[in-house]
C-alpha cells in the first residue's frame, strides 16, 4: 500500500486566517463580518486551491524524466463536492471549522454552499473519481483529461411519480476550484475532405475548426504533499464567438451561431443519441476531448526536451471504457502526419501508450459507430481505422486462423451490415491498439477472456489481465463518516486512511459489546440524520429503528430495481394479511437516475413513487414499512446515505455487472450486502464469509443455461402466487387507481420479455430477505456481522487498484 503520510498541516492557523481573509477582501469584495455562507464557502475553497497549486508546481519539479506520466482519458469524472474532501487531506477541517466558530458560522452550513460537480453519471465517472485521488495518494504523476460540461447530465426531480430532467446549471457563476489555461488552448479539426499533397501523401483538409480550453482542478494526496490535476476541455467554435457583421444586420440566432455550437459540444454529457443529431454530437465530444488531450500531452513532451521517439517510455494513456478509443487512430494520425513517423513506428509507440478498461459485458454498451457517419465527421481516422484492420487481418490474425472466415469476421473491427454499410466496433480495435486489457473484477474479468474476447485472448496471451476496482477511503469512509472514523481511530489508530488493510485489526472487536454499542451508536446517529433528509426531501417520516434497505445505483434493467420493487409489494401484502405477526420494520430507499430516452427505466422510477405513494400512506401498516426514492442523486446524496445503511442491494443478475463499486463503498460503512454471484460481489463474499453476506440468485452458468434453453418468465408469473399477486396489482390499478393501466407496461415487461430474468430470482430473493428480517431483530449477531464487513473490507482501496495499475497495466513505479 501507499507510503504514510504526514498529517502536520500544510498552513499554520495565522497564516491560514490571513490567507482566508484576503481573498474575502480581494476577490469577493466583502469583509468576514459581511461574508455571507457562500462567500466564505469561495474564500476557503480558492485559498485551498492556492496551497494545491503550490503544491502542483512542486510535485511536477520532483517528477522525474523516468518517471511514467499516466493521462487517465474519461468521459466522466463524478468528483462530487471537493471543499469537505479538501480541508480534511490536508489537515485544515478543523482550523477551519474554528475560524468559521469565531465569526459566529457553522462549517456545515458553509460546505452546503457547494454544489456537485456535475461531470459525471454513476459508476464510470466516481471510479474515475477514486483513481485520481489514488493516483495522488501514491505519487503517481498523472493527468485526468475530459470535458468540462457546462450543465452535466440533468438535474433529476419528480413531477406526480415521473422523472423530470433540468439542466444542472453547476457552473454558472463559475467555479472557484477551476484554473483556466487560456495559453495551452489547442486547436483540432473536423469534416472536410483528403486531398493529394504535392509528394503524393493523403493530407486531410478539415472544414471546420474547434478550440478547446483548458480548465485545471488540483487533485491533492492525503497530507497535500503530492498533487496532480485534472484538466478539462471547454469547446469554442470559430476565432471570433459572434459574427458582428450579421448581429448588425439584425441576424442575431445566425450571429451567434460558433457560440451556440460551442457550448453544444461541451454543454451536455451523453446527449440523446436516438437521432442522427444526437449521433454526430456524440462522436465529436468523443474526439474533442480525445484529441485535445493528446495535442496537450505531444506538447508538454516537446516542452520537456525529450524525443518524439520516447513518447510511450514516458507517457500512458489509461482509456475508461471504449468512449475515448478515438485516440488510437488520432495518435497515429499525429505521429504520421505531424511528426513525419512512418506506419510501423507510429503503430509501436501508439500500443504501447494505449491501455483499455473494460466495464460491461452488454453488447449494446460497446459501442459502435457506423464508417459512414465517421468517415463524414473524421474522413482521415477512417482511413487509419481501415488501415489497422487491414494489417491486423492480413498479419496477425492471419498468421493465428488462417482463413477461418467465422473468426476472422468476429475479431475484425468492421462489422459488415446488410444494407452495404459497416460498423466500428470500437472495442475490437481498443484491444487490438492496447498494450493491456483490463476488467474490473475477477468474475468480469474471466467473462472478458471466455466469452467477449476470447479470440483475443489466445491471439495475446497475456494482454487481458483484470484489476479490481477499489474506492478511496479518504472520501468514502474517513469524510462521509466521520463519526464511524474517529471510532476507529480510537480503536486501531489512524494509518487505515492511506493503508486500508489496517481495518483487520478490528476482527477482534467484533467479539467486544462495548465496541458493537459504539458501532450502532454512530450508525443511528447517521440513520436519524438521513432520516431529517428525507423528512425535508420527500416529506416521508421514517423509523430511525428500522431496518434501512438501500439500492442507490443507476436504473437499468440489469441491476433489477424491479426485482426489489416487486419484494416490497409482496412485504405490503403480507403485513395486511397478517397485522399482527412480527414484522421487521423496513425503510427502502433508492436513488437512481433513468437516462432520458430510456423509456422503461422512467416506467420503473413512476412505478416505485406510485408504489411509495400508496404504502407511505397507509395507516394500516402502523410506519412498519416505508418507500422513499431520494431525488436527483449524486455523490453528496450518496455521502448521506451510504453511512445510515443497513442492507445494500446488490442484486444484478449474474454476470451482467462488471464490479459494481457502491457494494465496496456500503459494505465499508458497515452495510450487510444481499446480493448475487456477480461483479465484485463474488469478492466480496471472499472477503468477508459466507456468515456475513446474503447471497441469492441463480450462478453465471445457470443463467446462461436458462438462456440456451429458453426463459420463459410467465412459467415464474404462473407458478409462484406471491409473485403472481404482486404482478397483478401493477396490472390492476392497485396502486394508482385514477389511472389503473400506468403501471402496466412494468408488468408486462416482466410477465413476457424480463429480460435479465428477475422472476427467474424472485423466490430465492424473498427466502433471503426473509433471512435478512431474522437477523436484523437479533442486534448483537447483527452488528458483530456489520463490523467484520467493515474490517475485511481493505482489499477493496483504491489505492490498491492503483497499485495494480501500476504493476500489471502500466509498467511504471
Amino acid at each position: 500500500m501507499s507510503q504514510k503520510k504526514s498529517e502536520t498541516p500544510l498552513m499554520d492557523h495565522n497564516t491560514f486566517t490571513v490567507e482566508l481573509e484576503k481573498h474575502l477582501r480581494r476577490e469577493l469584495g466583502t469583509t468576514p463580518k459581511r461574508a455571507t455562507a457562500h462567500d466564505w464557502w469561495q474564500a476557503l475553497s480558492l485559498t485551498l486551491r492556492d496551497i494545491n497549486l503550490d503544491q502542483l508546481q512542486q510535485s511536477s519539479l520532483d517528477e522525474s524524466q523516468q518517471d511514467r506520466h499516466v493521462c487517465y482519458l474519461s468521459m466522466e469524472f463524478l468528483m462530487g463536492r471537493l471543499l469537505g474532501d479538501a480541508l480534511m487531506n490536508l489537515g485544515l477541517y478543523e482550523t477551519a471549522a474554528t475560524l468559521l466558530q469565531s465569526h459566529g458560522v457553522r462549517i456545515s452550513d458553509v460546505l452546503d454552499q457547494e454544489r456537485d460537480m456535475s461531470l459525471g453519471n454513476g459508476g464510470l465517472g466516481r471510479l474515475a473519481a477514486c483513481f485520481m485521488d489514488s493516483l495522488a495518494n501514491q505519487n503517481i504523476p498523472a493527468t485526468g483529461y475530459g470535458i468540462n460540461y457546462r450543465y452535466g447530465l440533468f438535474r433529476q426531480a419528480f413531477v406526480d411519480g415521473y422523472q423530470k430532467e433540468m439542466p444542472d446549471v453547476w457552473r454558472e457563476f463559475g467555479s472557484p476550484w477551476e484554473t483556466c489555461r487560456p495559453s495551452e488552448t489547442v486547436e483540432i479539426g473536423l469534416f472536410g475532405h483528403m486531398e493529394m499533397d504535392r509528394d503524393g501523401n493523403n493530407r486531410w483538409v478539415p472544414g471546420k475548426k474547434l478550440f478547446g480550453v483548458p480548465w485545471d482542478i488540483t487533485i491533492p494526496s492525503f497530507g497535500g504533499q503530492y498533487v496532480n490535476r485534472l484538466r478539462l476541455w471547454e469547446s469554442l467554435v470559430g476565432a471570433y464567438p459572434i459574427d458582428l457583421d450579421k448581429y448588425n444586420q439584425g441576424e442575431y440566432l445566425e450571429a451567434c451561431r460558433n457560440l451556440v455550437d460551442g457550448d453544444t459540444i461541451s454543454g451536455v454529457l451523453y446527449p440523446e443519441d436516438s437521432t442522427p443529431q444526437g449521433k454526430d454530437l456524440r462522436l465529436i465530444q468523443q474526439y474533442f476531448f480525445t484529441a485535445c488531450s493528446l495535442k496537450d500531452i505531444i506538447r508538454q513532451h516537446k516542452q520537456r526536451g525529450l524525443p518524439m521517439g520516447s513518447l510511450a517510455k514516458h507517457y500512458a494513456l489509461q482509456l475508461n471504457d471504449t468512449h475515448p478509443a478515438i485516440a488510437i487512430p488520432e495518435l497515429m494520425r499525429l505521429l504520421m502526419d505531424e511528426e513525419g513517423m512512418v506506419w510501423n513506428q507510429a503503430w509501436a509507440i501508439t500500443q504501447e501508450m494505449c491501455h483499455y478498461t473494460n466495464h460491461t459485458l452488454l453488447p449494446e454498451a460497446l459501442e459502435k459507430w457506423s464508417a459512414s457517419l465517421l468517415g463524414r465527421i473524421l474522413p482521415r481516422h477512417l482511413q487509419i481505422i481501415e488501415m489497422i484492420n487491414y494489417v491486423f487481418l492480413n498479419g496477425e490474425a492471419k498468421e493465428q486462423w488462417g482463413d477461418n472466415l467465422e473468426i476472422i469476421q468476429k475479431v475484425s473491427i468492421f462489422e459488415e451490415l446488410d444494407n452495404g454499410d459497416r460498423m466500428i466496433r470500437m472495442a475490437n480495435l481498443s484491444v487490438i491498439g492496447s498494450r493491456r486489457v483490463n476488467g474490473v473484477a475477477a468474475l468480469h474479468s474471466g467473462l472478458v477472456k471466455a466469452n467477449l474476447f476470447p479470440e483475443f485472448d489466445t491471439l495475446y496471451p497475456g494482454k487481458l489481465v483484470n484489476v479490481t476496482n477499489g474506492v478511496t477511503p479518504r472520501r468514502w469512509l474517513a469524510h462521509c463518516n466521520p463519526g464511524l472514523a474517529r471510532l476507529l481511530d480510537r480503536n486501531i489508530g489512524t494509518d487505515w486512511r492511506t493503508d486500508l488493510d489496517q481495518l483487520e485489526k478490528l476482527t477482534p472487536l467484533a467479539e467486544s459489546p462495548d465496541f458493537l454499542d459504539a458501532f450502532a451508536n454512530v450508525r443511528f446517529k447517521n440513520k436519524e440524520r438521513l432520516a431529517r433528509l428525507i423528512e425535508k426531501e420527500c416529506k416521508v417520516t421514517v423509523n430511525p429503528n428500522a431496518l434501512f434497505d438501500v439500492q442507490i445505483k443507476r436504473l437499468h434493467e440489469y441491476k433489477r430495481q424491479q426485482l426489489n420493487l416487486l419484494h416490497i409489494i409482496s412485504l405490503y401484502h403480507e403485513m395486511l394479511d397478517n397485522p399482527d405477526a412480527d414484522h421487521t420494520p423496513r425503510v427502502f430507499v433508492f436513488g437512481a437516475k433513468a437516462a432520458p430516452g430510456y423509456v422503461l427505466a422512467k416506467q420503473i422510477i413512476l412505478a416505485i413513487n406510485k408504489i411509495a405513494q400508496v404504502i407511505n400512506n397507509d395507516r394500516r401498516l402502523d410506519d412498519r414499512l416505508k418507500v422513499v426514492f431520494l431525488p436527483d442523486y449524486r455523490v453528496s446524496l450518496a455521502e448521506q446515505i451510504i453511512p445510515a445503511a443497513d442492507l445494500s442491494e446488490q442484486i444484478s443478475t449474474a454476470g451482467f455487472e462488471a464490479s459494481g463499486t457502491g457494494n465496496m463503498k456500503l459494505g465499508l460503512n458497515g452495510a450487510l450486502t444481499i446480493g448475487t454471484l456477480d461483479g465484485a460481489n463474488v469478492e466480496i463474499a471472499e472477503a468477508v464469509g459466507d456468515d456475513n453476506i446474503f447471497i441469492f440468485g441463480k450462478t453465471v452458468d445457470e443463467i446462461a443455461a436458462l438462456q440456451q434453453q429458453g426463459y420463459n418468465p410467465y412459467h415464474y408469473y404462473e407458478s409462484n402466487p406471491v409473485l403472481k399477486r404482486a404482478i397483478d396489482s401493477l396490472m390492476n390499478g392497485s396502486f394508482c387507481q385514477h389511472k389503473p393501466d400506468l403501471l402496466k407496461p412494468v408488468a408486462e415487461d416482466l410477465m413476457h420479455r424480463d429480460q435479465f430474468m428477475a422472476l427467474a430470482d424472485f423466490e430465492s430473493y424473498r427466502e433471503a430477505q426473509q433471512e435478512v428480517s431474522e437477523t436484523f431483530r437479533k442486534p448483537r449477531l447483527w452488528w458483530r456481522k456489520a463490523v467484520l464487513n467493515t474490517a475485511r473490507l481493505g482489499r477493496f482501496s483504491s489505492d490498491r487498484s492503483i497499485a495494480d495499475y501500476a504493476e500489471k497495466v502500466w509498467n511504471s513505479k
